[in-house]
């Protein structure tokens, strides 16, 4: 597939493809392999390269995740993992979790399968929109394998000890509805209202100062396994870096001028 990016190991996308809309301040990611969007090997790294190429794109300041069909991905080439090399096989985390080191909101719209990697991706992203025929799953348990890109460690921050043994160990699929009521995802909508739900948290997240998500966005990943106190004390430092911003300043000015803010990012 056709690529806008200029480095080379990107110019024939593998399975998916990157549209950029500047006007909206917005990167989809869009796999592409329907119908149910198997994710090969060479794809991982290359979309590991794509947030990490966006990541220092100007004119994006939100990045989506989506895909195209029925299903979001029904998980990863199985064959390709007997073929992959031991140093392939040791970045499958890495890559998968470019989502989480892009200092960029991301969101990953999700319908219908969202099984192995096409699950362990949306879990790196920031926030998870489901319509109501997805359905999440970690089913390496049936190859008799674990979940390689970071799966159960991400599900067990979020939703605990118990409920991601339930999921991993039983290969599992949770329904969406359950999926919004454990907090992995942050909406649950009706399958024709996936887009305009996704379109709306793009906008929201585009009224907010670039600045200030980033520093939130960082804080927030790197206080997760933090002590309490550690956790305090890093967003005293964060919050007092931004009072300096001049984002900080226009956001003061113009909650006392009522109006909207206009924010530069620095």
């Amino acid at each position: 597939m056709s690529s806008p990016f200029a480095d080379p190991r990107l110019a024939a996308l593998d399975g998916f493809r990157v549209e950029i809309d500047a006007a909206r301040e917005r990167a989809d990611i869009i796999l592409d392999r329907p119908p149910f969007n198997i994710v090969s090997m060479p794809q991982r790294d290359q979309i590991r390269l794509v947030f990490e190429s966006l990541d220092e794109d100007a004119r994006v300041r939100v990045i989506v995740a989506r895909a195209i069909g029925e299903h979001f991905s029904s998980g990863g080439n199985i064959k390709g993992f007997m073929e992959a090399s031991p140093e392939t096989v040791s970045n499958l985390a890495w890559n998968i979790g470019a989502p989480a080191r892009c200092a960029k909101p991301v969101i990953a719209a999700n319908r219908g399968y969202c099984f192995g990697v096409g699950f362990e991706l949306s879990l790196a992203c920031d926030f998870r929109i489901v319509s109501e025929t997805c359905q999440y799953a970690l089913p390496e348990q049936r190859l008799g394998q674990i979940p390689g890109s970071g799966g159960s460690a991400r599900l067990q921050k979020m939703i605990g000890l118990a409920r991601t043994k339930d999921i991993v160990m039983r290969s599992r699929r949770i329904a969406a509805r359950q999926a919004f009521d454990w907090g992995i995802a942050v909406d649950c909508v009706p399958d024709d209202k996936l887009e305009a739900a996704t379109d709306s948290l793009v906008e929201e997240l585009r009224g907010f100062s670039p600045l200030a998500q980033r520093t939130a966005k960082r804080l927030l990943n790197d206080t997760e396994d933090a002590m309490l106190s550690t956790a305090i004390e890093l967003e005293g430092h964060c919050y007092s870096r931004l009072r300096q911003s001049d984002d900080f300043r226009e956001g003061v000015e113009a909650f006392h001028a009522k109006r909207p803010a206009r924010f530069t990012g620095t």
